[in-house]
């Protein structure tokens, strides 16, 4: 089975090709671009099952691509946290693709749009399977290239500035991981992603490696919008809906988040940040994003925009996880990884059904909505109610885990975070369903088509499915997610 091995691989090569390939159809040949697009996502999908199922029985394993120089190495890697961004990206990607297909039948410009998604999915996994901090850079920043095609889609004055600010404030955030990358080697003399961290704090100057870490965490940071940073996210829901998914539940934020992760937990490991005093600056900083960007999400009357600042917000509660210094706080932010995700993406499917079947995209026009598109309000309703963190829906878990692992630092500052925020969830979500059920407006029951077509309606109800199913039966996720914490809470035998 030494195949096997190469699977990593494959999930970089083969959304290029496939992308190559959809490139070749004309732009009116929708279905054949279509059936390539929806197979390559589906293939994708499964080898990351595979390659899932390789690691839970088997274990992680490393494949080296390249050597520039010693410690400087093109190489992929499979462990736990490669294996959670990967897979949750490789899925919810299969599903991006087929709703894709609905939102955009009559769109212009559909080859190109499906060929930088199809680009932007093999460079997420990329982002997903680097063995360290070099070749996740480079994957960073070509993911940042292929999803600027996708944020100017539209082609109008709103697309082109949005996509300037996207570029702006992407190649900031990148240049600030390049200065951070170029401070960790030329000090640690290795960027290798490691169990417990590489950092050696007898080992060159404090203020060496507290400037290192602050520029990679501003700028993984700009990704993961942390304020001030988050500017250029509410921006971009000038794209295609399905873009704006992809960027706030897949690929380009969680990217983002992902990298903090590892700058924390497989550079500098728990030993270091705990030394450096980084844990709490880190938790401290997100709270004031959480509690800032729920405030501002209440006053957005553009659902798309709403969502976004709403995306700003529940970013925090992962990087909370990793800053409470905690196992079980740890945990909590890895699994709501996943939770948000489907959450979230099923919150923008929904946005874009009620886009494409009545053109309304601001929340005062949505008064009686509910009783023209009954499945798509009731699928944002429970998506919504996940996101408040009210069980049984999934989103309930990971705040619970969060709320657990304050205690446990002996923060109960941020418990009040998580509860202030779930309230302020609860004000700017609650709106949006009263005034699809319980007022009265011009939306009446409609014969014929009331929802939108089955390739987008269909997504969002096996997803919003998922959404109860992660929620009810916490064995499927909870004790994964807990292991994962428990190898990355490793102290490191340098610090």
């Amino acid at each position: 089975m030494d195949y096997i091995v190469y699977l990593p691989l494959f999930m970089i090569v083969f959304p290029i090709v496939g992308a190559l390939i959809t490139g070749l159809a004309k732009e009116k040949h929708d279905l054949a671009r279509n059936v390539m697009a929806i197979t390559v996502s589906l293939v994708s999908a499964l080898a990351m099952v595979a390659i899932l199922y390789q690691y839970v029985n088997f274990g992680g394993w490393e494949l080296l691509l390249h050597q520039i120089a010693p410690g400087l190495e093109i190489k992929l890697r499979v462990d736990p946290l490669a294996s959670l961004f990967g897979g949750t990206a490789a899925i919810l990607w299969f599903f991006s693709v087929l709703y894709s297909t609905g939102y955009m039948a009559h769109e212009h410009d559909r080859r190109r749009y499906f060929i930088f998604y199809l680009l932007s999915l093999g460079m997420t996994m990329g982002i997903a399977m680097s063995a360290n901090l070099l070749t996740l850079y480079l994957f960073y920043e070509f993911l940042t290239i292929f999803t600027y095609p996708l944020v100017i889609h539209e082609g109008n004055e709103e697309a082109k500035t949005a996509g300037i600010r996207y570029i702006i404030y992407s190649f900031f955030g990148a240049g600030m991981i390049l200065i951070g990358l170029i401070l960790i080697f030329g000090t640690a003399g290795t960027l290798e992603f490691t169990r417990g961290g590489i950092v050696d704090l007898s080992v060159g100057s404090l203020r060496i490696w507290q400037a290192a870490f602050l520029c990679l965490l501003f700028g993984f940071g700009v990704k993961a919008a942390i304020m001030p940073l988050h500017a250029w996210l509410p921006s971009a829901m000038a794209a295609p809906t399905p873009v704006s998914a992809l960027l706030h539940a897949v690929a380009v934020v969680k990217s983002g988040v992902f990298g903090i992760l590892r700058i924390m937990y497989s550079i500098f490991g728990i030993g270091a940040l705990l030394a450096l005093e980084l844990g709490f600056f880190v938790a401290g900083l997100v709270s004031i994003t959480i509690l800032t960007a729920s405030i501002i999400a209440m006053q957005q009357d553009v659902l798309k925009r709403r969502l976004a600042f709403s995306t700003i917000s529940q970013l925090g509660y992962i990087t909370l996880g990793a800053g409470l210094m905690t196992s079980i706080g740890l945990t909590g932010g890895l699994l709501h990884i996943i939770n948000h995700a489907i959450l979230k993406i099923t919150l923008f499917f929904c946005a874009g059904a009620i886009i494409t079947v009545t053109g309304k995209k601001k929340i005062s026009e949505l008064k009686g909505l509910g009783k023209q598109m009954p499945l798509t309000m009731i699928a944002f309703t429970i998506a919504a109610i996940g996101m408040i963190g009210i069980p049984p829906v999934n989103g309930f878990i990971s705040k619970w885990y969060l709320i657990q692992g304050s205690l446990e630092a002996g923060a109960p500052i941020f418990v009040a975070v998580l509860i202030g925020s779930a309230l302020l969830n609860a004000a700017y979500f609650m709106p949006i369903i009263i005034n699809a059920f319980f007022k009265e407006g011009d939306f009446e029951p409609v014969k014929g088509k009331p929802e939108a077509p089955l390739s987008m309606l269909l997504p969002i109800l096996i997803l919003v499915t998922g959404c109860l199913v992660l929620g009810i039966f916490l064995p499927l996720t909870v004790p994964y997610f807990h292991d994962i914490g428990e190898y990355l809470f490793t102290m490191g035998g340098n610090n």
